[in-house]
């Protein structure tokens, strides 16, 4: 299909071919083979070796390495062939490049005459856009991810005195679904990697290939991977969102389906700071076994236009060959709130969002988190961009003993001189971070005696604390009023 596809762009009637991959020997190799079926010569340029014909495999003309001069080269030759230039996108910041190139491309106009620029980056000038043609290779589908670890397998085997390859078709199917959406160089290496650590293809290789793939892809460090996520058990609380997670799990692994009911989109975890938000984003992930992606809007923003909105994008197409996946977009008021003074970035994002959102069918489930719903654009929080609003208010006094137990147990404190009851009454509009840190607190307060902590202990800290639901009472007084008829309650 692809080597059809790509017959028909070099016989059709655009001169300029555009191809962006990382995959440089591939695509050369790819489009030498179908130069030689359509019998038309091929020649590559770079600036390092030159030009040289691929389909007699003559050496490459070494004075010919200036890019000026290659254009010119190519003209002055008035044959009709395919030029493959590479890595020529740093000239295309030139004028006299760029009219030369224009030149050259009208002159193959209609005729067999093609250049392709191949690079892992290309930004056409505005004067080439209507004599050129983007496209770009096929990922690699299942059969072939296949045959690469069947292959990967076999090199293993005659490098080792025979010895098989050990792994089970659960585990297969796994690395298999983890190395989708790579380029084949990348996938390789993946499968190399996980077979020749141990000769085996294990449970334990998968999160190395997860993390592995993650910075393949995101070599920008717009998105980081959560490599530690959460358990229901560490999430105090939040029943009602909890059994919502659990309801909806098989519909978003594809195991569960039911005509006109579309996989999970994701929600908005609105709330009080420190109440548990980013808590419940890892669990979401941990519980569904699947990696967590998190969107840094501070890394996504650049300075110069357009690079903001293709930043969002690469995250996006990033988070759809991870899936599935949980992407954690914490704090959103901080990115996508609407501003005046940004030249419309911020709109442009929005806009980049709300159409990935609309248009997205790959199973990335959004956990989007804010303090603040003022800031937001309605359109972004209506029902069907997120299937749900949760509210994560302040814990009542169940939760707080709930909260308790889970930060005395992590810490391994001895619980039994503790009463938690009477701490829960204590704190009462503390939140989960606040009560979190109590504990820690008292930690460094008694690390120099050597009697177990007791009630006394953590009282002290209590009494020294001001949660922020008295320092900040009317903004979360008013955020509660917003919240009690318009969002769900985590609990």
């Amino acid at each position: 299909m692809e080597k059809n596809e790509i017959t028909l762009l070099l016989q059709s009637g655009s001169p300029l071919l555009v191809l962006e991959t990382h995959e440089e020997r591939r695509a050369v190799s790819l489009l030498t083979s179908i130069a030689t079926n359509i019998r038309v010569p091929v020649f590559t340029w770079s600036a390092a070796a030159g030009m040289q014909r691929m389909d007699l495999s003559l050496d490459p003309q070494t004075h010919v390495r200036e890019p000026g001069e290659a254009l010119a080269h190519i003209r002055a030759s008035k044959l009709e062939a395919i030029y493959v230039l590479l890595d020529f996108h740093p000239y295309l910041k030139d004028p006299l490049h760029v009219r030369q190139l224009k030149e050259l491309a009208m002159s193959f106009d209609k005729g067999q005459g093609k250049i392709v620029l191949v690079s892992h980056e290309l930004e056409i000038p505005p004067e080439l856009h209507k004599l050129s043609t983007r496209f770009g290779l096929e990922l690699p589908g299942d059969d072939e991810l296949r045959e690469i670890i069947r292959e990967e397998a076999v090199i293993y085997t005659n490098r080792n005195r025979g010895q098989p390859v050990h792994c089970d078709d659960v585990t297969l199917e796994q690395l298999l679904r983890n190395i989708r959406g790579l380029a084949m160089n990348d996938a390789r290496r993946l499968v190399h990697t996980a077979i020749f650590d141990d000769g085996a293809i294990t449970e334990s290789d998968i999160p190395e290939v997860m993390q592995a793939k993650h910075q393949l892809l995101n070599q920008d460090d717009v998105l980081s991977f959560e490599f530690e996520t959460s358990s229901f058990a560490q999430l105090a609380g939040m029943k009602k969102l909890k059994k919502w997670l659990m309801q909806r799990e098989k519909f978003f692994h594809g195991t569960h389906a039911i005509p006109g009911i579309d996989k999970p989109r994701g929600i908005l975890l609105l709330g009080v700071q420190g109440c548990g938000k980013s808590v419940a984003a890892k669990a979401v992930a941990g519980v569904w076994k699947v990696p967590l992606l998190r969107l840094d809007f501070g890394r996504l923003y650049n300075k110069y236009y357009g690079e903001t909105e293709r930043n969002i994008r690469k995250a996006l197409y990033a988070a759809e060959v991870m899936s599935p996946c949980v992407l954690w977009i914490d704090e959103l008021e901080k990115g996508i709130a609407v501003k005046d003074n940004d030249d419309g970035t911020s709109q442009r994002l929005l806009g980049t969002m709300l159409t990935w959102m609309a248009e997205n069918r790959r199973p990335v489930f959004i956990v989007a988190t804010s303090n603040n719903i003022d800031q937001l654009p309605p359109e972004l929080i209506r029902k069907g961009r997120l299937d749900e609003i949760f509210f994560v208010d302040l814990p009542q006094a169940a939760i707080r003993r709930e909260i308790f137990n889970i930060h005395l147990e992590k810490r391994r404190l001895d619980k039994s001189a503790i009463d938690i009851d009477a701490l829960a009454k204590m704190t009462v509009g503390f939140s989960g971070a606040e009560i979190e840190q109590l504990v820690v607190s008292t930690i460094y307060a008694m690390q120099s005696h050597d009697a177990p902590i007791v009630t006394a202990d953590l009282a002290r800290e209590i009494e020294k604390t001001r949660p922020l639901s008295i320092v900040m009472a009317e903004k979360i007084d008013a955020l509660r009023r917003w919240a009690s008829d318009r969002t769900v309650s985590v609990d």
